[in-house]
């Protein structure tokens, strides 16, 4: 009979007194643990279940506020067919106060969601969604329309806040099955980031420039366009660039009457994010140099000579820290071609990427945590 061994839930993995106090007093610290050997992905101070996801232990939010939809289970929220006509800040602001005062809750609540995650009823079941899942299910806009619930996502993302959270990583070496949405779920990431950053670069590899590009065009910028106007930055350049996607103010020249211009409410000047998103052609020096606070890795596994994925994760793996502090994530994921095809150097960097091996720094030898998601959790159909 089959077990599933994906991920299991640990009840006895705290003292029920150590936990009971530190959730009273809204003590638990987002990040790594480790006293529990554990990393917190809560922003609330309070914990509750702890997942092992491949040898990783996660302490995830405690219980609260559980939504119940009609149909018992995932159901993206309808937008309010008043605000869909709003397409930027600037043209909110040319509403009257008393009807942003209606939508100031709808909009303050979103941006929870965003930051907390989100409990919903499950088939009956509460279930916990991170926040990147939650904009991912209700806000990102892909091939098939909105993308569907899936329990093999929810955990891909609960693991992926780990990686984030933790300190000593690097970020995610994702081993997968074809069509099991990486690639989405990749740049509904990109896009969640670089829209609440400020100064930062993104960046997207691919096996070739032109699937980098795809991933772009295709994915990165509809995801922004559809963003809804409260989530969106201001953007410099086309509404659909083919090299980078700017979260800033535009440039104008410098005159009177652009002064004027270029301010908001009460006179206050507009400050854009100063943000990027862009894609590069594949190749070992590909980023270096540069400072990352996300880089997107698509189709690791598929690197094939001259190009060596191992050679570049040795670049870019200095583009995502300052000093021994890591500042950046790396988002990687792939299915796996044949060992002579890049398979090979993939094999290796998702062993080195084993979370019960680590040197002295509590670093696993590539920097990265490795997650194998099966494929009966995620063949499409079933």
């Amino acid at each position: 009979m089959y077990k599933q061994n994906l991920y299991k839930i640990l009840p006895d993995h705290i003292k029920p007194k150590i936990l009971k106090r530190m959730n009273r007093y809204k003590k638990w610290e987002y990040g790594y643990n480790i006293d529990h050997d554990m990393v917190v992905i809560s922003k609330t101070g309070q914990i509750g279940e702890i997942y092992e996801i491949q040898n990783l232990k996660i302490a995830l939010p405690k219980q609260n506020n559980v939504h119940k939809f009609e149909e018992n289970k995932w159901t993206r929220f309808e937008y309010p067919k008043v605000l869909n006509k709003i397409k930027t800040v600037f043209d909110w602001r040319e509403y009257p106060e008393d009807f942003k005062e209606k939508w100031y809750d709808y909009i303050d609540e979103e941006f929870a969601r965003r930051e907390e995650g989100f409990w919903y009823f499950n088939k009956s079941i509460p279930t916990y969604i991170t926040g990147t899942h939650y904009m991912y299910l209700q806000w990102s806009k892909i091939d098939v329309g909105q993308p569907d619930f899936r329990e093999a996502n929810r955990l891909f993302f609960i693991f992926w806040a780990a990686c984030v959270a933790d300190s000593r990583c690097y970020g995610m070496s994702y081993l997968k099955n074809r069509r099991s949405g990486f690639s989405f779920m990749a740049s509904g990431e990109c896009v969640n980031m670089a829209t609440i950053s400020t100064d930062a670069r993104f960046g997207i590899l691919s096996k070739s420039g032109a699937d980098a590009k795809k991933m772009f065009t295709d994915k990165v910028v509809p995801i922004s366009v559809n963003y809804p106007f409260f989530f969106k930055p201001i953007q410099d350049g086309m509404d659909r660039p083919k090299t980078e996607l700017a979260y800033r103010v535009p440039a104008s020249k410098f005159t009177r009457r652009s002064i004027v211009k270029t301010t908001g409410e009460a006179g206050e000047a507009l400050s854009g994010l100063d943000t990027t998103i862009d894609w590069k052609n594949t190749g070992d020096n590909a980023y270096d140099g540069e400072k990352l606070r996300l880089l997107v890795h698509d189709e690791s596994g598929k690197w094939e000579r001259p190009n060596n994925i191992l050679n570049n994760w040795r670049v870019t793996k200095t583009t995502l820290r300052l000093g021994s502090r890591v500042i950046g994530k790396c988002m990687m994921g792939s299915t796996s071609n044949a060992l002579d095809k890049g398979g090979r150097n993939f094999k290796k960097l998702y062993d080195d990427s084993d979370v019960t091996k680590r040197n002295a720094n509590g670093q696993t030898r590539s920097g990265l945590y490795s997650l194998f998601i099966p494929m009966e959790w995620n063949y499409e159909g079933y």
